[in-house]
């Protein structure tokens, strides 16, 4: 089994709830990125470059959803999350009914088109 996907099922049931629903919508929204496993977390890379990552927070008990270049999003900037991190901004999911789909898929083809203009 691939470590990532190892990560995932280690995971509390929550968490991999959350998990399998963000990484089916990413899959979606961006079919050419590939899920790698790199510094322990999930990551989804287009050819070299990363475009998202996945961690878990079981300390603080959420999800995020962290994007290269999320400095530059501009979209649905009231769910987004900076929290001391100057390029990278995440949604952060703390149960599966609450994730605004609408939203996530929005962030994401706007981080997409960022992500193809670099």
């Amino acid at each position: 089994m691939k470590p990532a996907a190892l990560y995932i099922l280690n995971q509390p049931q929550q968490y991999q709830e959350i998990i399998h629903y963000v990484c089916g919508v990413i899959e979606q929204e961006f079919p050419e990125v590939v899920m790698l496993f790199k510094w322990k977390i999930p990551f989804y890379y287009d050819g070299n470059k990363p475009f998202c990552y996945i961690n878990v927070s079981q300390k603080k008990k959420f999800v995020d959803v962290a994007f290269f270049y999320g400095n530059q999003l501009t979209n649905h900037m009231g769910y987004l999350n900076s929290e001391g991190r100057t390029q990278i901004k995440s949604l952060r999911y703390f149960s599966l009914d609450t994730i605004p789909d609408n939203i996530l898929r929005e962030v994401i083809q706007e981080a997409k088109l960022l992500y193809k203009k670099t």
